[in-house]
């Protein structure tokens, strides 16, 4: 079937596409990655797609659909980094500091991404189970600390690291950790964000 277009030379809206949808995601991982969040206007995915405006809404109806698919990838990302970094061979408080240390990493190298995957109102709309593809990054996460932890409930303690992960990550961007601290390294932060909720570190023999 020959390609209709528009009098921009854009692929018109009737074409029928089966790739469209990915093309749509991955224009928008780019433009994230590239610009931030808050560039990813439907209409500007369209464009640098080489679509017209209407088409993204054949497969995203909403605005936020498209935003949570994008989103999911985000999720992939991390969990690739994660999984590609763990060490299973390794105690499982080794094993959680690996993961923190991915997860500022990922947050400082995927800024618009990492604002994106946590937006609080893609994650309560449930937009195509974005809450079930993050989930079981948290789900590892309390599994290690119930290991290191057996006295403390692991969801609790796992939520609060957590936090506080996500609290070095944004104060740590924004500039303020630096001022206050003087640090130029969130490392010692992260250390003793472990320490906090997990106990010291065993000395190594």
């Amino acid at each position: 079937m020959p390609i209709r277009r528009d009098q921009e030379g854009r692929e018109e809206d009737g074409h029928e596409d089966d790739g469209l949808r990915a093309r749509l995601v991955r224009t928008g991982v780019e433009l994230v990655n590239a610009e931030g969040a808050q560039a990813l206007s439907l209409r500007e995915i369209a464009r640098r797609t080489g679509v017209s405006h209407g088409a993204p809404r054949r497969h995203f109806p909403t605005h936020l659909d498209l935003l949570s698919a994008i989103a999911r990838q985000g999720f992939a990302e991390l969990s690739a980094r994660i999984t590609a970094e763990d060490r299973e061979d390794a105690g499982p408080r080794e094993r959680i500091a690996l993961l923190a240390r991915v997860y500022l990493d990922y947050a400082g190298s995927r800024r618009g991404m990492y604002e994106l995957m946590f937006r609080h109102d893609l994650l309560e709309s449930g937009r195509l189970g974005l809450r079930e593809t993050s989930l079981p990054l948290f789900a590892r996460l309390a599994e290690l600390v119930a290991r290191v932890r057996p006295d403390a409930d692991p969801v609790t303690t796992a939520g609060t690291l957590w936090a506080n992960l996500h609290g070095i990550a944004q104060l740590w961007h924004w500039g303020s950790l630096r001022l206050a601290t003087g640090g130029t390294d969130p490392a010692p932060l992260l250390a003793a964000a472990l320490d906090a909720h997990l106990g010291p570190a065993e000395p190594a023999p």
